[in-house]
């Protein structure tokens, strides 16, 4: 169970962002495009939780001064650090294993090693350079996008890039902002670079990024070439649900100071599921309608 664990497969619901070139390009429904975007959503999470593996192998020290932190497999003791590498090697073997025996997509093969690449560069520095960091999680985001983009050859619009690297550079953002919170409280020194950011900066910088985020998908929405493509005048009526979602979330870190973990927000408050089921069936009716 503890080796599950150390798997997060919580986590995994990140990776469906594979699927969201096809849904954009009409093509949900084709099944060998989607049996291709299957494989490359299992192939992300097999990767990324060899990455937090990574990740808990080095962090263990900080994990251990964490309030939530603390319960995770190698900082509580329930793993051991010999087993947790020979999982982390299993794993990253599995998933070249899977790749070689059902696509071999090469290209996808090489979003899937700059992927790996980016992220080991993450855990064993680039995590400790503040502003980079967050770029780079974020980056993470689009490289999924783009995995699914060539798995389902599809070509993937500059709007879904960016507003997908947007919306993860808010999400992360906000929870810097949980470590920034709990570092000023003395409850834990979570990460090397926490002093570089303050929670004024964090504020500013999160009102920022969720008015750009707003605005670029509002342009999104009127974009001349996305009308004629899905031949709706009224792609601009899902907005309502990506502003109610956008300050939803800012309620929840600004004032309610809940912004440690996105996959668990999301899991559990109503009103922001409420945001996505209706911005997917909104949007579902107007490209397949």
């Amino acid at each position: 169970m503890e080796c599950i664990k150390l798997l997060r497969p919580a986590q995994w619901s990140k990776n469906l962002f594979v699927f969201l070139p096809l849904f954009f390009a009409q093509s949900i429904t084709d099944l060998p495009r989607l049996y291709a975007c299957c494989v490359a959503f299992v192939l992300l999470c097999l990767v990324s939780s060899s990455i937090y593996i990574l990740n808990d192998i080095k962090d263990v020290e900080y994990d251990r001064q964490h309030p939530q932190k603390c319960r995770r497999p190698i900082a509580s003791g329930s793993v051991s650090v010999k087993r947790a590498w020979m999982m982390y090697g299993g794993i990253l073997l599995l998933a070249t294993g899977v790749w070689l025996a059902l696509l071999r997509d090469v290209q996808l093969g090489i979003v899937l090693g700059i992927y790996i690449l980016l992220n080991h560069a993450y855990s064993l520095w680039l995590k400790h350079i503040s502003i980079l960091d967050v770029m780079i999680v974020a980056s993470g985001f689009v490289l999924r996008i783009i995995a699914g983009a060539v798995a389902a050859d599809v070509v993937p619009s500059h709007w879904i890039v960016i507003m997908t690297f947007l919306l993860a550079l808010f999400l992360v953002m906000a929870k810097r902002r949980d470590d920034v919170l709990k570092y000023e409280k003395g409850e834990t020194t979570t990460r090397r670079n926490i002093k570089s950011y303050n929670k004024m900066f964090l504020d500013h910088s999160l009102t920022l990024v969720a008015g750009v985020t707003l605005v670029s998908y509002l342009m999104y929405t009127v974009d001349a070439n996305v009308i004629a493509q899905f031949d709706c005048e009224y792609v601009y009526s899902t907005s309502i649900f990506v502003l109610a979602g956008i300050l939803r979330y800012l309620q929840l870190t600004l004032v309610e100071e809940k912004s440690w973990s996105p996959t668990l927000i999301i899991a559990r408050d109503r009103f922001l599921q409420i945001c996505i089921v209706c911005w997917l069936v909104l949007f579902g009716v107007i490209i397949y309608g």
